[in-house]
């Protein structure tokens, strides 16, 4: 399943991260990516001993495990290998899919938190694949973008300013994609019954079937 989340992180972190990361160290992208993704990535990543990435990468997942869309989506049981990358004119990073496996945490989600507003650059859209299209997404600073890590995407060359996002991938309590919708389906349908008419007995089923399906389908 793939989903938009605006303003997960307020204006007030989005400035605090903008302002320290001017002093940052960037080294050479290349570094963490993998052998064939190497020959296709072109941009820069925030140093692993950077001391600002450290508070960048707390206030990123705890606005994240504390947003109720990014929970019932994803089920998320590890948030791991969140990066900074900066992309300036002529950066781009070319068809890929993402790893399996990163710092001993499989990937089933990838996301892309987009620090800065889109009219500071120009290209540098997220472009994700599916078997008939491709979308392009270029969001407002602030927003996420969440989408299976099993797809093949891209990130088209910025042509003018820089493109700042966080990058992370996450490991979900449910690994199959179709069954994390199942579930985030059958929660959607709980929480508007519970609204319109309160604990009902057809939401006691609802709240069963999901219950159950989760102990099943958990690893």
């Amino acid at each position: 399943m793939l989903f938009q989340i605006p303003n997960v992180l307020t204006q007030d972190a989005l400035t605090q991260i903008r302002h320290g990361l001017e002093q940052a160290q960037f080294i050479d992208g290349k570094l963490t990516a993998g052998w064939h993704a190497k020959s296709v990535k072109a941009n820069e990543q925030l140093a692993t001993n950077d001391a600002i990435g450290k508070t960048v990468k707390t206030t990123v997942r705890d606005a994240l495990l504390h947003h109720p869309l990014f929970q019932a989506a994803v089920r998320p049981r590890a948030i791991h290998s969140l990066l900074v990358s900066r992309y300036s004119s002529g950066m781009s990073y070319g068809r890929h899919v993402d790893n399996a496996m990163m710092n001993g945490q499989r990937t089933d989600v990838s996301l892309t938190l987009f620090l800065g507003e889109s009219t500071e650059y120009d290209g540098g859209e997220l472009v994700i694949e599916s078997a008939d299209r491709e979308q392009s997404y270029k969001l407002e600073a602030g927003s996420t973008i969440v989408y299976p890590s099993t797809t093949l995407h891209r990130v088209e060359p910025v042509t003018r300013g820089d493109r700042l996002v966080v990058v992370g991938w996450v490991h979900s309590w449910v690994r199959d994609a179709s069954q994390r919708e199942i579930l985030f389906d059958l929660e959607t349908a709980q929480r508007s019954l519970f609204a319109r008419e309160g604990k009902t007995a057809e939401f006691d089923l609802i709240a069963k079937s999901q219950a159950n399906l989760l102990r099943r389908w958990m690893e």
